[in-house]
């Protein structure tokens, strides 16, 4: 049902209800694969993918070639063992991630229910309340009148509130029925498949009429029918060529930092095994030549030159030696990130734990990130006069204004300022009424009513918040049409006709509508930014200097307020006959749409009267200001992102403490002129920059690091007025300039690209959706929980893993090395030095428990000591646990142990006897002893470097090593070499060695040679150099009781943890007051009982002398209350007595003079 033209033009894409049309011109269905594997697909493609690991394909290669005799001297099942535990764990894993990805979902349509992947663009189907939306399609009919269509668009663009889409009235008229739709036969004309989510063009062609199609009539893959019975609807776009699948963005496939470093160090790895096996293969050839070839008794039957011997041992050490480069390490540190992520109870990844212990930078974002997004009606400013401040003389503060009156209130919002309810009341200024009239009808609001109660569905919180203030202040929008709109003003309905909506964009940054009074006069309500607001005010508008004083940063901005500006004006009938006329040609222009109507709508919005502003609040998240500190104690730099005016985020800035009073601040136009940019203006600047690319690529890559270098100079940035495309660019930036860890967390779909981006994403789980969250890597509820992930999960994940890796690279390499040492007395011969089965079960079982549990359960400090002292987390971000050198710390330990563990055995049994007369120096003999003192000296090992100690940790150790003894009992028993003989050949070597006391001194010894060093080295470290974290460990006793002593001396001064919502201003006032909980009211009681009670009293002397204020505070017991400064007692019935009385228990200096200058315009003396 689809073709493309290939002529241009504005609409090239055709659409038809018409199978063999769609046969003929098919390019997608609406099938999207989001998993991986099928039945027949898994297995191949698994090998092929855990195949390209260059550690896995090594091994199949050393399979491959220890099947060559001449090489091998080491068993295949030595390494086929291993390999195979490896593969299938990673597929087992790689399989359960797979299942997790299939969804399969169904849709009604016409005549069957089929499945998504079945739909075909130019299908007729009908979905149901509820249903998701399967593909981009164009609305025909719905049960609705008009044909209307309620959509939530929250996985869309992270907005829960209900939008309203509206079909053409023809096919309104003509496709209710089933019939009707199956003979439709209307061809679409349309835009061809792109990004733009808020834009659609296209014409239908039905009935021998064009007919415009805009987005208001295209129901979008993602969003969900609400409050619909039903609706129809003709497929446009389908499967990848959706909108939501072109705005989907490419998924990054994530790494961490110790992932790169880590395979790194295992090319080092293939390097020095590559050296060494030439060597020894070089010392084989050398020796044949001087020795092998002389001795009778090693002749093999095999003519072979020296030099062909030493290349087909140099292959012979390759396999020997492979356990250098571990074949568990992979697999292991999968397992200890698998349990990991459950510790940290999230399960969206299972290979990012590390670096979150690792994170320099933090981009966040602002609106339900770091604020709720839940908005409150917090003021007004009306024909000049500020509402909202509390006025202590008409009612007492914890008293909210009382909406019982009014039938439609919702009881949700608390108001304080009494004065507006009594002005509403009384009419005297018509400006209030016709304000909240204003917000009743000037929306785009959806209602329906659940249980006889409204229930409003807004595009936007703020939307909300204003038309249900509305509501509660006697003014209640109760539904509406297509082209009417029913208000209840104060308990009278009255219905208006609606001649036009002149939408919000963000270009225009206002909304208008038309509406005909049922009078007959025609006004036009507009609601907007003030600065576009005030650009189209008539000249003798009244009260526009105090309105801009309220929007000023001193009162509305300073407390992080969002403003709109509210106008009216008032339309003759035929100045509205003529702007009509122009504005229904351009809402039916094909090509430029969108600006026609722009123009149109200029021409109706000017010469507005200002009615006045409101201003809602965004509070912010519980704990926000207390993360930020300590994660900026950690070293971790925040930046805010955001899309408010400079004015709010600023604000914000100050209200979450991540900008101080003494933060200096560069601004946007500090900022050019720092870096020295240069922007084109004229044509012929234009021309000259245009002449090099080469030049001006350089030229930008230059300004993009300077703004880099000078912004990461800064403690704290706030970017505003920022795209989702430009949120993802600035993270780019500073990974790319600054090779950063960084992490991004929002909350909303325009969050997406910024999450992808950054290493780390993170999604809040809030009131915009599940967009955010479906794309980050974790997800939790709230911005504080933050300090947690970082501080204490991350930092622990950092310190296991690099733990893990320093161990297992120690562990490998003290096992390896030891054939190294024992070929230079075996001719170079490439024999091993311990039996086949213990080279297999030495990473599989013998030493492999320990080290997992240490990377899952270690930590140095409690998790409450780690967010005591964020200072602790700079160790990640300097890599200071795991990098070159502590990998070659690690070899060089490795090595030095496994010299140990060859040498002294060797010294041990050279010319020894047993005490049964037999010299026990036999190569068995020496294999079992090496193998058993590198066992428990290994465990032992990971004893020394385990922090914390758990029951698990200690039976681990000791079960690992009573493991090994019992297994290799086992194998070297008679009864399992006479069922293998060719398997097991060590028969009865482990009872006879291990059974004379000399081989236990040996063993012994040599553990304590390889540990007392480490032991003493540790003791000097930690009583010489101690670090940050063992400082905290040797206090711990001694902080964790301060820690106590803290919360009790809380709990008993009272102090109430939660946040004022006045903590949003950064100006000298009351933020500071009521921050610190002073301004928590407590219950008044009389003068006379505090009196009576024994109790201090602060008698307050207040002058007045201008604007200046003079406190005095003198302390007196109540035997004393008749001295010179307390004679307000003794007059009680004086009229300032009952204002003092009144205010006597806040003592707040400000607060009381204000008070005093509203009960009396005359300065005021109380004594």
């Amino acid at each position: 049902s689809l073709f493309s033209l290939s002529f241009l033009k504005d609409c090239t894409w055709q659409v038809k209800n018409d199978f063999a049309f769609f046969f003929f011109f098919f390019q997608q269905n609406n099938a999207i694969k989001t998993y991986k594997y099928n039945a027949f697909s898994f297995l191949p493609m698994n090998l092929f993918e855990q195949f390209k690991r260059a550690a896995n394909f090594y091994f199949l290669i050393l399979l491959i070639l220890q099947a060559i005799p001449q090489i091998s001297t080491l068993a295949w099942y030595t390494t086929l063992f291993p390999l195979l535990v490896v593969l299938g764990i990673t597929a087992m894993k790689d399989l359960v991630d797979d299942v997790v990805r299939i969804s399969r979902a169904t849709v009604s349509s016409l005549f069957k229910v089929t499945k998504w992947k079945e739909i075909q663009v130019g299908d007729i189907i009908r979905l149901k309340k509820n249903d998701f939306i399967p593909a981009d399609i164009l609305l025909l009919s719905s049960s609705e009148p008009n044909s209307l269509c309620y959509v939530e668009t929250a996985e869309l663009d992270g907005e829960t509130n209900l939008k309203f889409k509206m079909a053409l009235e023809i096919t309104h008229q003509y496709l209710q029925r089933e019939n009707a739709l199956t003979t439709f036969d209307g061809f679409i004309e349309c835009e061809e498949p792109n990004n733009r989510l808020d834009k659609f063009t296209g014409t239908l062609f039905w009935r021998n009429t064009s007919f415009p199609l805009d987005a208001d009539k295209i129901l979008l893959r993602g969003c969900v029918i609400r409050n619909t019975d039903f609706c129809h609807g003709m497929v446009i776009f389908a499967g990848a060529d959706t909108k939501i699948m072109k705005n989907s963005g490419k998924t990054r496939f994530k790494r961490t930092k110790i992932d790169y470093l880590m395979n790194y160090m295992v090319y080092t790895i293939f390097v020095v095994l590559i050296l060494v096996s030439a060597g020894l293969a070089i010392g084989h050839a050398y020796w044949e030549a001087q020795i092998g070839n002389n001795s009778w008794y090693l002749y093999d039957g095999e003519d072979y030159t020296p030099s062909y011997r030493g290349f087909l041992n140099f292959w012979g050490y390759i396999i020997i030696l492979n356990t250098m480069v571990p074949i568990s390490l992979y697999v292991s540190v999968e397992v200890i990130r698998l349990g990991q992520s459950y510790f940290i109870n999230w399960d969206l990844t299972t290979t990012l734990n590390e670096q979150l212990g690792q994170i320099h930078y933090i981009f966040s974002d602002k609106t339900g990130t770091l604020t709720q997004n839940i908005m409150t009606f917090k003021k007004c400013c009306i024909n000049g006069q500020i509402y909202g401040e509390w006025k202590p003389l008409l009612g007492p503060r914890e008293c909210p204004v009382d909406f019982s009156w009014n039938m439609f209130a919702d009881g949700k919002l608390a108001f304080y300022d009494h004065y507006l309810i009594e002005q509403i009341h009384s009419g005297k200024e018509s400006e209030v009424r016709q304000f909240f009239f204003l917000l009743a009808v000037c929306h785009t609001v959806m209602v329906d009513r659940i249980d006889g109660q409204l229930n409003y569905q807004a595009a936007s919180p703020d939307e909300g918040a204003l038309v249900s203030a509305a509501r509660n202040f006697g003014f209640a929008f109760l539904a509406r049409t297509q082209n009417t709109i029913t208000i209840s003003e104060l308990g009278t309905e009255r219905t208006y006709d609606v001649l036009a909506i002149l939408d919000f964009n963000s270009d225009r940054k206002r909304m208008s509508i038309i509406v005909r009074t049922p009078e007959g006069n025609i006004r036009l309500y507009c609601k907007g930014a003030d600065t576009v607001i005030y650009e189209r005010l008539h000249q003798m508008s009244p009260t526009k200097q105090e309105t801009q004083d309220a929007l000023d940063v001193s009162i509305f901005a300073s407390e992080t307020l969002r403003t709109l500006c509210l106008c009216y004006k008032e339309i003759e009938e035929k100045e509205y006959e003529e702007w009509n006329k122009k504005f229904m040609a351009a809402s039916i222009a094909s090509t430029n749409r969108d600006e026609a109507l722009d123009k149109v709508y200029e021409e109706i919005e000017k010469d507005l009267i200002l009615l006045g502003a409101t201003a809602i609040e965004d509070k912010l998240q519980d704990g926000v200001p207390e993360t930020i500190s300590k994660l900026a104690k950690a070293d971790i730099k925040i930046w805010v992102l955001t899309g408010d005016k400079k004015e709010t985020a600023e604000n914000i800035g100050f209200a979450c403490e991540l900008l101080t009073e003494d933060t200096t601040i560069c601004y946007g136009e500090d900022i050019n002129k720092i870096l020295k940019l240069k922007f084109p203006r004229t044509e012929e600047e234009r021309r000259m920059r245009t002449q090099s690319k080469r030049r001006l690529e350089a030229r930008k890559e230059q300004r993009q690091k300077n703004f880099v270098d000078l912004a990461c100079e800064c403690s704290a940035v706030i970017c505003c007025r920022v795209t989702p495309k430009q949120k993802a660019m600035v993270v780019d930036l500073v990974k790319r300039y600054k090779k950063a860890i960084t992490l991004a967390i929002g909350d909303g779909a325009n969050d997406v690209n910024m999450i992808k981006t950054a290493h780390i994403g993170v999604g809040i789980s809030g009131q915009e959706g599940m967009q955010a969250v479906m794309s980050s890597d974790y997800s939790f509820a709230q911005f504080r929980y933050l300090q947690r992930l970082l501080l204490v999960h991350g930092r622990w994940s950092y310190i296991r893993m690099c733990k893990f890796l320093r161990y297992f690279f120690y562990k490998n390499f003290a096992f390896t090395l030891v054939h190294f040492w024992y070929s230079f007395f075996n001719g170079y011969s490439a024999q091993t030095a311990y039996e086949d089965w213990f080279i297999t079960l030495y990473n599989v079982l013998y030493s492999s428990l320990p080290v997992l549990l240490m990377g899952l359960l270690d930590q140095d400090v409690s998790d409450k000591l780690s967010l005591r002292f964020p200072g602790l987390y700079v160790v990640g971000q300097r890599d200071l646990l795991f990098n070159y050198k502590k990998f070659f710390v690690s070899l060089v330990h490795g090595i030095l142990t496994s010299m140990i563990l060859f040498f002294i055995p060797l010294g041990a049994y050279l010319q020894t006897v047993g005490q049964d007369g037999e010299a026990p120096s036999d190569y068995q003999s020496f294999a079992v002893t090496i193998a058993s003192a590198l066992i428990i000296t290994v465990n032992f090992q990971i004893g020394l470097d385990t922090s914390y100690w758990t029951f698990v940790n200690a039976f681990s150790i000791f079960g690992s090593i009573a493991l090994y003894f019992g297994i290799m009992f086992d194998f070297h028993s008679a009864g399992i070499h006479v069922l293998f003989p060719s398997a097991f050949q060590f028969t009865g070597t482990a009872s006879n060695a291990l059974r004379q006391p000399y081989i236990w001194l040996t063993i012994i010894l040599t553990v304590a040679v390889c540990l007392l060093p480490v032991v003493a080295i540790r003791f000097l470290s930690m009583t010489i150099w101690p670090s940050e974290s063992d400082k905290i460990q040797k206090h711990r006793k001694r902080l964790k009781a301060e820690e106590q002593w803290k919360r009790r001396q809380v709990f008993r001064r009272g102090v109430s943890s939660r946040r004022s919502a006045y903590a949003f201003s950064h100006q000298r006032g009351y933020a500071d007051l009521i921050s610190s909980g002073r301004s928590i009211r407590k219950k008044r009681s009389p003068l006379d009982a505090i009196i009576a009670d024994g109790t201090w009293l602060r008698n307050i002397l207040m002058i007045s002398n201008g604007d200046k204020i003079v406190l005095k505070t003198l302390q007196c017991k109540k035997n004393t209350h008749t001295k010179k400064n307390s004679n307000v007692i003794a007059k009680p019935n004086a009229p300032q007595w009952t204002l003092f009385q009144q205010l006597l228990p806040s003592c707040d200096v400000n607060e009381i003079w204000e008070n005093c200058k509203t009960a009396s315009k005359s300065p005021i003396k109380i004594n």
